[in-house]
């Protein structure tokens, strides 16, 4: 017969009451001696929700604000004010001519909402009546030199050029090899060789616009081949009223999946709509009716992007690349 413990009961009900007093339980047999857990504080989850602190976003579009209509920009304006991060403006701001009035009355009560954490670049329209002359005061220190607007800064691993895509601008000084702007850029990306390089400006080298005249301008080959020789990885662009995205190419217009740059056309932000011809070489996605912005998140090794239409549109686009200068992504 086994033996029995005469005071094992006393035992036990004496350490249930320890472990009350040290869990707060109530130490009473039958009942749970350690409280259940509380549910995570919402502050916690929220937390839990966020981008990895190397992640950035960056969101914008060209052709933007139409002082006859300005709908367009205020429909897209509203899709940027849901979406926190760096905002890139790609030229034609405030049309027609980029005035004082214009970039007030305009692009001021749509985009300028923003304009504390926006990056610009100029277009033709902001050239219309001189030097762009509205641009720079608008934009005061944010448009980089007066008479430059082009500049660079970073997104964690991410090193941004702005560049003034406005070749023909006497003040510019044109964007053939040896140009001021072409060696500035050359320089700079010399110094920043390990990291992921995106560049955006108003004027496309590639594009499937109707007219080729407005929508090709093999005038930037040379800035092309200074960022095609550095790995970089994205070039956005405006100009043509329109969505459109490439696969990653070289400077010629040839596929290269390695080490070619992926240019994406979006001047979305809200003028108006200009129709798409034939589909160059290496045209994936191609939209011409529909407002938006272009989304990126930018990783330290790769890249997503995506379109985000208006209100009441379908069209979307949507996708990844690997940064070519991070170490993985190279052979």
């Amino acid at each position: 017969m086994p033996r029995v413990c005469g005071s094992c009961s006393s035992y036990r009900a004496f350490g249930l009451f320890l472990v009350s007093l040290l869990f707060g339980g109530s130490g009473l047999a039958g009942q749970d001696a350690v409280p259940a857990p509380k549910p995570p504080h919402k502050k916690h989850l929220n937390k839990a929700l966020e981008p990895p602190p190397q992640t950035f976003t960056l969101v914008g579009a060209g052709d933007i604000a139409w002082c006859n209509d300005l709908a367009g920009a205020e429909a897209t304006a509203k899709l940027i004010e849901q979406i926190p991060g760096t905002v890139f403006a790609a030229g034609d701001l405030a049309y027609e001519n980029g005035s004082d009035e214009e970039f007030r009355n305009c692009y001021g009560t749509t985009w300028g909402r923003f304009k504390d954490r926006t990056y610009p670049t100029p277009g033709n329209h902001e050239y219309e009546t001189g030097p762009a002359g509205g641009y720079f005061r608008y934009w005061g220190e944010r448009a980089g030199e007066l008479g430059k607007g082009y500049y660079s800064f970073d997104l964690g691993a991410w090193h941004i050029m702005a560049l003034n895509t406005n070749c023909n601008s006497k003040a510019l000084g044109g964007c053939a090899k040896d140009s001021p702007e072409e060696t500035w850029l050359r320089e700079d990306l010399a110094a920043h060789p390990a990291a992921c390089i995106l560049a955006f400006g108003h004027h496309a080298l590639f594009s499937s616009g109707l007219s080729p005249r407005h929508a090709i301008h093999p005038e930037l080959r040379q800035f092309w081949r200074d960022l095609y020789e550095a790995h970089a990885d994205l070039v956005l662009a405006g100009h043509e009223h329109s969505y459109e995205r490439f696969a990653p190419q070289d400077p010629d217009g040839r596929v290269d999946p390695a080490r070619g740059i992926r240019e994406i056309v979006a001047g979305t932000g809200g003028k108006d709509h200009t129709v798409l011809g034939f589909a160059q070489p290496n045209s994936e996605v191609r939209d011409d009716s529909t407002f938006g912005v272009l989304k990126l998140t930018l990783s330290p090794d790769r890249y997503v992007w995506e379109f985000i239409p208006v209100p009441g549109k379908s069209f979307r686009d949507s996708g990844s690349g690997l940064c070519h200068n991070h170490p993985t992504s190279k052979p």
